[in-house]
């Protein structure tokens, strides 16, 4: 049944996620107890993951998201165009960026730039996929979701041509 679904096999099941996600929600909970963290989606991906750990995190949080593309050849110089900003006051707020998957680092790293220059009292970022070999800019992840290799994944809200989000796995694509 994956292959005629495109996927090539599934690489983090349903349940792992799951564990993972309240894993992660622990984490926050145990760091800004007594706080209100805002948490900022960045869009389409992380959808399906921010809803699910805001389920999770059991102290007050406020969420929020940014639609961002970025233009350049993905270097170092390459810039953002912020798409969708985020309609909350962030100075003096603690933040947590919430990714679906974390690649070169380039737009990540550019939008840490950008919220930073809103006077942020702390800026988190957590993300459930990270790809530490596609690394080209030093990023520090502080909720870590898993550790994947240089593979094409979709699911759980990252999709491939606008497909495959609403998967409740992650699966590599053929």
């Amino acid at each position: 049944m994956l292959k005629e679904n495109g996927i090539k096999k599934i690489l983090i099941d349903e349940n792992t996620v799951k564990q993972k996600v309240k894993e992660l929600a622990k984490k926050i909970n145990n760091d800004y107890k007594d706080k209100t963290p805002c948490l900022i989606g960045l869009l389409k991906g992380s959808f399906v993951f921010i809803a699910d750990l805001a389920r999770e995190i059991e102290t007050n949080i406020e969420i929020d998201f940014m639609i961002v593309s970025s233009y350049g050849n993905d270097k170092i110089g390459s810039e953002i165009k912020i798409l969708k900003d985020v309609d909350i006051a962030l100075s003096g707020r603690d933040v947590i960026i919430v990714e679906d998957i974390i690649d070169t680092g380039y737009t990540l790293n550019k939008i840490c730039e950008v919220l930073k220059t809103r006077n942020v009292s702390s800026l988190k970022i957590c993300t459930l996929l990270n790809k530490p070999s596609r690394r080209k800019v030093d990023i520090k992840i502080d909720y870590n979701g898993f550790d994947i290799e240089d593979e094409f994944v979709v699911g759980y809200g990252i999709d491939y041509a606008q497909k495959y989000r609403n998967l409740p796995y992650i699966g590599v694509v053929e």
